[in-house]
């Protein structure tokens, strides 16, 4: 087996040292292949060595600045370190050289959600549900910019079907609440939600409160 396959497998096995072996071996074998290095970074991003990966990761873009999988760990390295705009560009570079992955549009939505530009959040965050419907993470970040968009219709459908895949997802029932809870002839349905936030996660401060909130608006409406 291909040793970066290999050591692939080890990452996603929790076996580090057995990874870093496979991807030093790799690197040994073909000292000009940036694959080895980008798979060396990501094992030192994961047990938080973001100075050392970064190393690797400037190497395998020396090798090659065509290395899209560089750029997108590269962009994870910026956003883990909350420098979103330093990642937006990695994660832009990556998707201009291709190709394009729900994964990559999803971090690229996330850097914009975290610079407060919903707007630009927008059509990446659309394009990663496109690419993965039964990404209920992608859907859920999808629904709540639509939310903050103002576009209610749609985003009660996003929330909805991230509710239906995810019976757990508190959050999203929550913001359910809150979507249906900005339409008056909605509150009992926002009750709903919230009730249902609640059964899942009993401490949801915020689906308690909204709770709080929707049953006074309701008391008033009698």
């Amino acid at each position: 087996m291909d040793k970066n396959r290999q050591g692939i497998e080890y990452l996603q096995q929790g076996e580090m040292e057995k990874a870093i072996q496979m991807f030093t071996a790799a690197i040994e074998e073909n000292p000009k292949d940036p694959v080895g290095y980008v798979n060396f970074a990501n094992v030192l991003l994961s047990v938080r060595e973001p100075q050392r990966a970064e190393e690797f990761l400037k190497r395998a873009i020396e090798l090659d600045d065509q290395a899209s999988a560089a750029y997108y760990s590269y962009g994870n390295l910026y956003f883990n370190q909350e420098k979103y705009p330093e990642a937006a560009g990695m994660f832009e570079k990556a998707l201009a050289i291709g190709p394009e992955t729900n994964d990559l549009h999803y971090m690229l939505g996330m850097c914009f959600v975290n610079l407060g530009k919903n707007e630009l959040s927008l059509p990446y965050l659309q394009r990663s549900v496109e690419l993965d419907d039964a990404d209920t993470e992608a859907k859920f970040q999808y629904g709540l910019a639509l939310a903050r968009a103002g576009v209610m219709d749609e985003a009660i459908k996003k929330l909805t079907e991230v509710t239906e895949a995810d019976p757990k997802h508190a959050d999203a029932f929550y913001n359910l609440g809150v979507a249906y809870a900005g339409k008056e002839s909605q509150l009992e349905k926002a009750l709903d939600q919230f009730n249902k936030a609640l059964a899942v996660q009993p401490d949801h401060l915020l689906a308690g409160n909204g709770k709080k909130l929707v049953e006074q608006a309701l008391k008033e409406q009698d």
